[in-house]
């Protein structure tokens, strides 16, 4: 099994599903699927970055800037 290459965007992902007990897969349903569980599986694999649009409907999503997403 190889190592996943998540980025720190990602990581944010997953911390903030973690606080709020939610699954990837609510995120796309409540994204009204315009992040797709697809995209969500690759980004998460390191073989697709998000682009900043989709960064800021996660982030809306969440309630949080889309600077959460971006490494300090």
């Amino acid at each position: 099994m190889t190592a996943l290459n998540k980025t720190y965007a990602y990581r944010r992902f997953e911390e903030l599903c973690k606080e709020r007990n939610v699954l990837p897969y609510q995120v796309s349903v409540g994204t009204d699927g315009k992040i797709s569980t697809a995209n969500l599986s690759q980004w998460k694999k390191g073989l697709y970055n998000l682009k900043l649009d989709k960064l800021q409907i996660i982030a809306d999503y969440f309630g949080v800037s889309v600077t959460e997403f971006i490494e300090h």
